[in-house]
């Protein structure tokens, strides 16, 4: 039952995030054809283990990722102290 059920959330929060992506992919190119901007900004993140380590084209961008990736690694350490408690 337990496997299941986590199984079936890890499915849906992969698809959720694949949403998410294309979602945003959409909508950051329909806004700039609409307001006719062609200055890009962005960032990502490669997370190994619990160190996060971030790259981006400007300060704003990469002060919003590090903050998304230090609230991920700290989710994934609940997750995994939550998952270890319920599997003993």
């Amino acid at each position: 039952m337990t496997d299941q059920l986590l199984w079936s959330i890890g499915f849906w929060l992969i698809v959720l995030g694949v949403a998410v992506s294309f979602i945003a992919v959409l909508w950051l190119v329909f806004s700039g054809v609409k307001s006719g901007k062609g200055k890009v900004k962005g960032g990502g993140v490669i997370i190994i283990g619990p160190i996060p380590i971030v790259f981006g084209t400007d300060k704003k961008s990469l002060k919003l990722i590090l903050v998304l990736s230090i609230v991920l690694v700290v989710l994934l350490l609940i997750l995994t102290l939550f998952s270890y408690r319920v599997f003993q």
